[in-house]
């Protein structure tokens, strides 16, 4: 099963220390975000992954194209031209497709449609950590029987609020400041969901997809209730390389 990353974001309210580096690469105990959420996906055994790329995608393509020898120890045996690698890789399928440096979060789920080749598929951002059970939460989208499955987390938050009824999505407000259910990301997504989406660099899946999807009923929610966090400030930045670990 596919597993799509939202890789865009230009990471400006990340200030200096993520300078003219995309937001998944911020570091967080000494790997980037994305190194982290794709290590999740990979303890529930998912590891195809496709990332659509934005700001800084040569520097995300940059950082994989190097990743194995960065990451490896190796011996190089220039004597007989070999190198052997002395542990084992992670083993990773990482499709790199560009959206578009201003192309908004729809938009860019709309452009990897040709990438998917099963039914579901999983989509998260590049900007958010959990320890969500991937399993649990593939099951639960699968049980209820909606076009898409958002882990809904409680807090009160800048971000989405879910209204949310016997793990029914019954509306969705984004960026609204009262105590409620937000949006955690770590989607589970029917292909159909691509009719919900328009063919436009503008479109933002937040807005009138997932509301459409949840005026229809078609908006399940797994509601998690362990570690998250979503870095968006420097601030969450520093919050992250003191709590993950842990």
């Amino acid at each position: 099963m596919k597993v799509v990353i939202l890789c865009g974001g230009k990471g400006s309210r990340l200030a200096s220390p993520t300078e003219n580096k995309p937001k998944p690469l911020a570091m967080v105990n000494g790997k980037p975000i994305i190194w982290h959420i794709m290590k999740t996906y990979m303890k529930y055994g998912f590891n195809d992954f496709i990332l659509p790329l934005g700001f800084g995608g040569d520097k995300i393509k940059e950082y994989f194209w190097n990743y194995e020898w960065k990451n490896q120890n190796f011996i190089k045996d220039t004597i007989n031209n070999d190198i052997k690698l002395l542990n084992k890789p992670e083993n990773w399928k990482i499709t790199f497709v560009d959206t578009g440096v201003n192309t908004m979060t729809g938009g860019r789920i709309k452009k990897i449609e040709k990438y998917i080749d099963e039914d579901t598929f999983m989509l998260t951002y590049g900007d958010g950590l959990s320890d969500i059970n991937i399993k649990t939460l593939l099951s639960y989208h699968n049980n209820k029987g909606k076009l898409a499955t958002v882990t809904g987390i409680q807090r009160k938050s800048q971000y989405g609020i879910l209204t949310v009824e016997n793990g029914i999505a019954k509306s969705f407000d984004e960026k609204s400041t009262l105590d409620g259910i937000i949006n955690g990301g770590f989607f589970v997504l029917n292909t159909k969901i691509f009719d919900y989406i328009e063919n436009k660099d503008s479109c933002i899946f937040e807005q009138s997809p997932l509301k459409k999807l949840a005026k229809q009923n078609e908006l399940s929610v797994y509601l998690h209730d362990g570690y998250w966090l979503s870095i968006d400030t420097y601030k969450d930045l520093l919050t992250a390389n003191k709590t993950w670990k842990s």
